[in-house]
């Protein structure tokens, strides 16, 4: 068994036996996409919510939800896996700071949230799960061959799901 790192504003596809893990997701949130058929799994470490806020000409795909989620759907498609077969699970999304202006700018974390969910909307894809939103730091890891994403959460423990 081998477990694949996804970085942050990466993504990557795992097959059994291996696993899926992104550490560090406080305002990013961690997108998993599960073929239970085909067992087949998919991580998105999504950073922001839109490209639109890259400020280069060259988009990271892995960043942005707009981008990373499509492109996560294509991998797993090029891996086997039928798009109306797939679920999702979303973990991460915390709120890491407290600000006084209630400038949406800085709601990072819930902003990527709605992000994610609108495009896995797009794509008809349900969500099954999901640990989003809070204060605390999060690490996950999907286990190819039974879909379940275990969420390790700072002072909390760990859950699966």
């Amino acid at each position: 068994m081998e477990i694949i790192k996804i970085g942050m504003a990466d993504l990557g596809v795992a097959k059994p036996p291996n696993r899926l893990r992104t550490t560090g997701l406080g305002s990013c949130v961690g997108v998993v996409l599960y073929d239970e058929i085909k067992k087949i799994a998919g991580m998105a470490h999504v950073m922001l919510p839109d490209s639109a806020l890259g400020r280069s000409s060259e988009i990271n795909i892995g960043k942005y939800a707009d981008t990373a989620i499509p492109k996560l759907i294509k991998d797993m498609e090029s891996e086997g896996a039928l798009c109306r077969n797939m679920k999702a699970k979303l973990a991460g999304g915390a709120q890491m700071f407290s600000f006084l202006s209630g400038n949406d700018t800085m709601r990072i974390g819930p902003r990527n949230v709605e992000a994610c969910k609108e495009m896995l909307a797009q794509a008809k894809i349900r969500i099954v799960a999901e640990e989003t939103g809070g204060n605390c730091g999060r690490t996950i890891e999907m286990d190819a061959a039974t879909g379940i994403l275990q969420i390790r959460t700072v002072n909390q423990g760990i859950k699966e799901v």
